[in-house]
């Protein structure tokens, strides 16, 4: 089976009934995943139509607190993530990427809640002409799994070639490994490339 073909990995140990979700795709790729991934179905449906329908009005991006510390949300309390190989208002997710992880979009400026910085808040232009919300650079996303306020499936993944990470208020990704809900399948240290001064 290539890694186009594949669809969501589960691991489970410990006795947790799902310690792990891993996504195996080439963020590059086109091809739709296999059934069974959150690429098909009504979970990535209703999470892209989320993202999509966020631009009808301001996007307000807030903080919420968990086992991981404080990171940003859209206004329903839904956690974005950050992608390590995008760069400054650059986004690197296409193509089949996007049914696992949907842009955070927006027409107009986005508004910040309490602990959020409005000035690290801005729009840019995608590749394919698509407006997604950045913060102090970075390109946000949500993830399909994330059902509710407080799920945070996608910390740690790594996914179409790099790690996802929450986002703190910051302006940095929270690179601590583990989730609620489920603990990332990779939990490596934080992303130390370039682009962000990390």
């Amino acid at each position: 089976m290539d890694a186009h073909s594949r669809g969501l990995t589960y691991l489970t140990g410990g006795g947790a009934a799902l310690a792990a979700l891993l996504l195996l795709a080439a963020c590059s790729s086109s091809k739709p995943a296999s059934s069974g991934s959150p690429a098909t179905g009504s979970a990535a449906g209703s999470t892209a139509a989320a993202g999509a329908a966020s631009t009808t009005g301001t996007v307000t991006v807030k903080v919420a607190q968990g086992p991981l510390g404080v990171y940003l949300t859209d206004s329903s309390g839904r956690a974005v993530y950050e992608f390590a190989s995008d760069s400054v208002a650059r986004s690197t997710c296409t193509g089949s990427c996007l049914a696992y992880w949907p842009a955070l979009a927006s027409t107009s400026m986005p508004a910040g809640g309490n602990g959020v910085s409005a000035a690290k808040l801005t729009v840019f232009t995608r590749s394919d002409g698509g407006h997604q919300v950045a913060y102090a650079g970075h390109p946000l996303y949500y993830f399909a799994l994330d059902k509710s306020a407080g799920d945070t499936k996608g910390q740690g993944l790594d996914n179409f070639g790099a790690k996802w990470w929450l986002m703190g208020p910051s302006g940095q990704p929270i690179t601590a490994a583990g989730s609620t809900g489920s603990s990332p399948a990779s939990s490596g240290g934080g992303y130390t490339g370039g682009g962000y001064g990390r």
